[in-house]
């Protein structure tokens, strides 16, 4: 039986993950104390003593738990930013991939992608493989998410006896156009120059919406023809095409809240069309990517244990 230990379980992230796979009969969970999970030698001792480790750490702790990694058998997820970029790392969406699922099986070290970005890439990567989309194309995307994405300090803020009466509307931030996914988003699309992207935190817990707006003369094809190649991309599974997705003509950031699958949709006429991938912020957008790509790992169904 597979040994597995999440360095950062007190976390958003990391609590999601051990709710999850405590439930579960192949698999041993290594723990340790509340005491014990601020000793650098205690998470030293765990992280090699596991065949599988979830780091759901701040980039820098993250970095300084692969470092004190000496098992050369063990394979680590990691939910931060901090290695998504690094070529030395497998990227975790692997339905983004045509081998994606046979790399990420055989991978040490995988990176998590970030919840904003994995929506983002996989609406645009399949149509700039295609080249429906250039490279050199100039994109915007605004993505809607649930507060819970802001961690614990921002889930208190929300769920206060008090709360503050900016909160009860919809925020936007990484208003200075810097957000740490950007260099993720433009690195598995292909893009050459970063998208305008307006993330937005709304009063509600869980849930994801991004959406990417494109006018007819910013690609080479057809509505229909853009269609066709997200259906061909996601035909099932966790990431799956949907057509007519809207809710009488709404589409709300909540109809995955609490699931780990992702849908992908497109609306809009042959002048202006919307690419939108719906999923949880906490499940496909993080601890349920992370869970599909152990279980990839351990050989088993990618959706064992997930909530579809």
């Amino acid at each position: 039986m597979k040994k597995v230990f999440i360095d950062g379980k007190s976390g958003t992230t990391g609590l999601r993950i051990y709710e999850r796979l405590a439930q579960r009969t192949d698999i041993e969970l290594l723990t340790l104390s509340d005491d014990e999970r601020r000793s650098p030698e205690a998470r030293k001792r765990m992280l090699n003593a596991s065949d599988i480790a979830f780091l759901c750490l701040p980039d820098d702790a993250a970095r300084e738990s692969v470092s004190m990694i000496e098992n050369e058998n063990t394979v680590v997820l990691d939910t931060s930013t901090a290695h998504r970029t690094n070529l030395e790392w497998t990227y975790g969406f692997p339905e983004l991939f045509e081998d994606g699922f046979e790399k990420i099986a055989k991978a040490k070290r995988i990176a998590v992608p970030g919840c904003h970005a994995g929506g983002f890439i996989a609406l645009v990567a399949p149509l700039v493989k295609a080249g429906i989309i250039s490279a050199d194309a100039r994109l915007a995307c605004h993505s809607l998410t649930g507060y819970s994405g802001g961690g614990k300090n921002m889930i208190a803020e929300y769920e206060a006896d008090e709360v503050d009466a900016l909160l009860e509307a919809p925020r936007q931030y990484g208003i200075a156009q810097h957000h740490k996914h950007l260099p993720e988003m433009m690195a598995y699309t292909g893009l050459a120059k970063k998208p305008a992207f307006c993330p937005i935190v709304g009063d509600f817990y869980s849930g994801m919406e991004v959406t990417v707006p494109l006018f007819a003369d910013q690609i080479n094809g057809t509505a229909e023809q853009v269609k066709a190649v997200l259906k061909k991309a996601y035909p099932a599974g966790l990431v799956y095409f949907e057509e007519n997705a809207d809710e009488n003509g709404f589409l709300s950031a909540a109809k995955l809240s609490a699931k780990d699958k992702m849908e992908i949709s497109v609306h809009g006429d042959e002048d202006v069309i919307l690419l939108t991938a719906r999923y949880d912020n906490l499940g496909k957008g993080a601890s349920g990517a992370a869970i599909e790509c152990m279980n990839i790992v351990l050989g088993v169904a990618p959706e064992t244990g997930l909530e579809l």
